[in-house]
């Protein structure tokens, strides 16, 4: 019989491939924008957040804030990477506004982030208020990522039509939270990670729910429609996880 924490690593396993896909998803995007040498009209934002929610997971699933949180701290750390390499792509080809505001939000998360490390490490002592602290910041932008959505589900809504709805995103990120809040449930038990992989997983059924409503009824024209996709990896959880 499989122990729990054999079968807790290799759900994470699955969810760390997953969320990898995730991560690397806007690489296409990426790869145009190298091609005609101009970031247009893209937006860095997503990837901007998607790197505060990376840097925070890594730091949670640390031994001396989270201890048994490798696989939280490997898919957070590659997808870390992934979006430093985006926002240097941009960076390059963007206007002298463009660099300005990147390396403007990245100056501000990153004293945001060391204050909340210099306050972790030093005001709160033992995992357990580590983990409270830092879980809960964890899961407000991982769900704030997850949740993020809704305006493209208002817009199939209005427009009764699935072309601004991805079908293989919103399906890889509804099987992404299914195996972080399966990972949280096995024993250690982990509540940050339940929380907003849970509502990852409704966000996602609910997109899923929607999209073959209005593909049934033949809106699904998504011919030609560009869309750029945040990750949420919870591990979010963009999406992604995020985490996932």
């Amino acid at each position: 019989m499989v122990s729990a924490s054999v079968a807790r690593n290799i759900i994470g396993i699955i969810g760390n491939v997953i969320s990898f896909g995730l991560f690397f998803s806007p690489a296409p995007t990426f790869y145009k924008i190298i091609k005609q040498k101009s970031v247009e009209e893209f937006k860095p934002d997503p990837y901007i957040a998607t790197v505060l929610n990376c840097v925070f997971w890594v730091f949670y699933g640390m031994p001396f804030v989270h201890p048994n949180s490798l696989l939280v701290v490997t898919i957070n750390g590659v997808g870390l990477v992934f979006e430093f390499v985006y926002l240097a792509i941009f960076f390059i080809y963007a206007t002298n506004k463009g660099r300005r505001k990147v390396s403007l939000l990245l100056l501000i998360e990153a004293i945001f982030f060391v204050a909340v490390v210099l306050i972790t490490m030093l005001v709160l002592h033992g995992t357990t208020r580590r983990s409270l602290v830092v879980g809960i910041i964890c899961d407000v932008f991982n769900v704030m990522m997850y949740i993020s959505p809704l305006t493209i589900m208002a817009k199939v809504i209005k427009t009764k039509s699935v072309k601004y709805m991805p079908f293989w995103l919103s399906l890889t990120n509804f099987l992404n939270g299914i195996c972080w809040t399966t990972y949280a449930l096995i024993h250690p038990f982990d509540i940050y990670v339940l929380i907003s992989n849970s509502i990852g997983v409704v966000s996602g059924l609910v997109q899923l729910l929607l999209y073959g409503f209005y593909y049934c009824r033949g809106e699904n024209n998504d011919d030609g429609v560009e869309l750029q996709s945040t990750t949420q990896v919870p591990v979010s959880e963009c999406p992604p996880d995020l985490e996932a």
